[in-house]
This record gives C-alpha cells, sequence and structure tokens, in this order.
C-alpha cells in the first residue's frame, strides 16, 4: 500500500513538471532588428502561449520588428494568413512562428556537429518503472 501511494505521489509531481513556458522576445516596431537583446526577454504565458512571433514589416523608412509570445493557433493563423503579403518589397508582412526559447530572435550559427549532440533525457514511464523497482529492493 505504502509502495502505490509512494508512486501515485510521484507520478503528480511528475506531471507538475509539465507545465510549459517560453521565453520570447517582446518588442513593438523596432528598426533594425534592435529588441533582440536581454531586456527585451519576456516570459511568455504558462501553458496559453507556447510560441514566439515574429513580424517584418517593409515601409518607406526601412524595416521594422515586432516580436512577442503567441498561442500556437493564433499564430499559424496570422502566419498563413499574410503569407501572400510577404513579398520582401515595400508594404510587405511577413509573419513567422516558432517554438523554441528566444527563436524570434536574430538567426543563429549552426553549432558544431560536437557540440549537436543532443543530450539524453529520460521518458518519464522508465524513471516511475525504476523508482517502484528501487522501492521494491528496499
Amino acid at each position: 500500500m505504502r509502495l502505490l501511494v509512494f508512486a501515485t505521489l510521484f507520478g503528480v509531481l511528475l506531471d507538475a513538471g509539465d507545465a510549459l513556458q517560453i521565453q520570447c522576445y517582446q518588442c513593438e516596431e523596432m528598426k533594425h532588428n534592435d529588441c533582440s537583446t536581454p531586456e527585451f526577454i519576456v516570459n511568455c504565458t504558462v501553458n496559453v502561449q507556447d510560441m514566439c512571433q515574429k513580424e517584418v514589416l517593409v515601409k518607406p523608412d526601412g524595416i521594422h520588428y515586432r516580436k512577442s509570445c503567441a498561442s500556437s493557433g493564433a499564430c499559424l493563423i496570422a502566419s498563413s494568413g499574410y503569407q501572400q503579403f510577404c513579398t520582401g518589397r515595400l508594404n510587405s508582412v511577413c509573419i513567422s512562428c516558432c517554438n523554441t526559447p528566444l527563436c524570434n530572435g536574430p538567426k543563429r550559427k549552426r553549432p558544431a556537429p560536437s557540440e549537436a549532440t543532443p543530450i539524453l533525457q529520460t521518458s518519464r514511464p522508465l524513471l516511475l518503472i525504476m523508482t517502484l523497482v528501487l522501492l521494491a529492493l528496499t
């Protein structure tokens, strides 16, 4: 019985860690991509705003940027709705969506192959089974 209670509590604690929060750059109508600095980093609303959005507007006085957090549904609808206006010419509006931290900032260089090796992540079922086995042995 004690094992069942512990396993249940352990599972609940693991589920509590599922709240996803992403960080994005956020600014309005900035020129020259100036808002990709630490003071423009915001924490998006947990489990609501799960993407970063970037708008690139071509105006007579140059290229302007808007960056923000967004929900995946709203961002994907906006980006597909404006796709016909994304020409790169005057009055062009391009909207892109991404779902990794600070992905609406400047493009990064690709990491060297040794840096790109993914970190091993333990899956939840495996972790739960290992815990149960350890408890059964004690």
